[in-house]
């Protein structure tokens, strides 16, 4: 018996307001937020962010079994790659659009010096700080298949799916076995979704994006994406 797929981000016509569970995630009260809102956008009903010098994702809880379901699928879009943003630079850690995933990991996988360095990140930053997360990004600069840790952190990994303005202005489709590049990333063989977020983030270089993203679902590796058709 085939599974089921999940969806996890496929958002309603009509109203304005991303619905529950998703909500804001900010991690600095004293930095303007991302704006979102729900929208229909050249057929496809999405969510929209967009930043100017701001940073915040919107997120939402995730119990995905990635063990049945891996495969993560998805639409997004920018209107244009930021110019100044650099993933290797604290001062460039910045994206016109990004997927986030955090991940729990058992204790036995991580090592002294990591749990050590989770639990001093934790006390400065709070309890959001992952065991491990990846993003998703479509960059400014680094070609298609970079991958490097966050600017702030190796725990987070960066991962580039679209650079440049080639594909902006339109919606492009994505698909990506999150299990296998969490193992190929952390090198472990037990992971545990535990968040999805999606956002715009300006803060560091002070620009402007604008961002969309929709049909988020996950699917078995032998299943294919299913994207609606345009909305007339």
């Amino acid at each position: 018996m085939h599974a089921a797929a999940v969806d996890v981000g496929r958002f309603p016509s009509g109203p304005t307001t991303p619905p529950a569970p998703w909500q804001l995630l900010r991690f600095d009260p004293q930095i303007a937020p991302t704006q979102f809102r729900l929208r229909e956008w050249d057929g496809v009903v999405a969510l929209e962010a967009s930043a100017d010098a701001s940073m915040a994702l919107l997120a939402r809880p995730l119990a995905v079994e990635l063990s049945r379901t891996p495969i993560l699928c998805w639409r997004w879009r920018i209107d244009a790659p930021l110019r100044n943003a650099d993933m290797a630079t604290k001062a460039g850690d910045d994206y016109a659009a990004r997927v986030y995933l955090t991940f729990s990991l058992p204790a036995t996988e991580l090592s002294l010096l990591t749990r050590a360095k989770l639990a001093l990140a934790r006390s400065l930053y709070g309890p959001q700080v992952p065991d491990a997360a990846l993003n998703y990004v479509w960059d400014n600069r680094y070609p298609v298949g970079t991958r490097r840790p966050n600017a702030y952190t190796e725990r987070a990994q960066m991962w580039v799916l679209r650079s440049g303005a080639a594909a902006a202005g339109g919606w492009v489709s994505e698909r990506r076995d999150v299990l296998a590049d969490t193992q190929q990333t952390f090198g472990t063989q037990q992971v545990q979704a535990s968040l999805l977020a999606v956002g715009s983030d300006t803060d560091n270089t002070g620009e402007q994006a604008h961002a969309g993203f929709a049909d988020l679902h996950f699917v078995p590796r032998n299943q294919p994406c299913v994207f609606a058709p345009p909305q007339r």
